[in-house]
């Protein structure tokens, strides 16, 4: 059967955005393949009366690969005017408005701005509908080869070393596979400190997840550590590290 596209006259519209409890939606996009968007997203994209996003210029790519119609009132939401964005926000969703949230890539709140607006919204008693899609961490883990029935998100580490060292030290004995965001920049650094602190596990660096130059590299700890010492990296990172085992631990003889 082929697949139809449901229209909505301006009555049923307006049914379908009006309610007795504003909604704040919150949209998870593509992070690299515009393909990799669901037919859910579309639809609440196109029927939203305000966006919050984190690039409006970025987000408008989306709309137009798509056809989306472009919402009444789009405004920047970053961590950099997050307060003053927030503030509005909530004035919208208390005039009656659902308004929805979306980041340049995933999920916002993920290692983006989102969280504080969330938490605000839920004290005021707004409902929260969450509208799920793409994004790094499963991806990285299912490309790593590394176990997943137990895995932890740990987000960007910090860029200190003494810090960061610290940071990774908390889950330096647990047997679940360990997932971070990191900058292109400073990859060598983390693989350093990671050596440092785990020994020499099995890890994989993925980059530009779901983009056309798409890479997964994936050996010890030194052997990354080696291959990605003085290298420039492009494009979004994700670093898999394999949990405390002795199977995922490289041995010498």
């Amino acid at each position: 059967m082929p697949f139809r596209r449901a229209i909505l006259l301006p009555s049923a519209l307006s049914r379908v955005l009006s309610s007795d409890v504003a909604k704040l939606v919150i949209i998870a996009t593509p992070i690299g393949n515009l393909e990799d968007i669901t037919l859910r997203a579309v639809r609440v994209l196109g029927e939203l009366n305000a966006l919050a996003c984190e690039d409006t210029r970025h987000t408008r790519i989306l709309f137009e690969a798509h056809g989306i119609r472009s919402p009444r009132t789009i405004l920047s939401y970053r961590e950099k005017n997050e307060s003053q964005a927030e503030s509005r926000i909530i004035g919208l969703l208390k005039e009656g408005l659902s308004v929805g949230v979306c980041s340049d890539a995933g999920y916002p709140g993920i290692s983006d701005a989102g969280y504080r607006l969330i938490s605000r919204a839920v004290e005021e008693g707004f409902e929260i509908e969450v509208i799920p899609g793409a994004g790094a961490v499963e991806p990285a883990l299912l490309s790593s080869g590394l176990p997943t029935s137990s895995f932890t998100f740990k987000g960007f580490p910090p860029r200190k070393p003494g810090v960061r060292r610290r940071f990774l030290t908390q889950d330096r004995d647990q047997p679940h596979t360990l997932i971070f965001y990191e900058s292109p920049f400073r990859v060598s650094a983390l693989l350093k400190d990671a050596l440092e602190v785990y020994g020499d596990r099995r890890a994989a660096i993925c980059i530009e997840l779901t983009k056309k130059f798409e890479k997964i590299h994936r050996g010890t700890l030194s052997e990354l550590q080696t291959q990605f010492k003085d290298v420039a990296v492009r494009g979004e990172v994700t670093v898999v590290v394999a949990g405390n085992h002795p199977k995922f631990l490289a041995t010498f003889d």
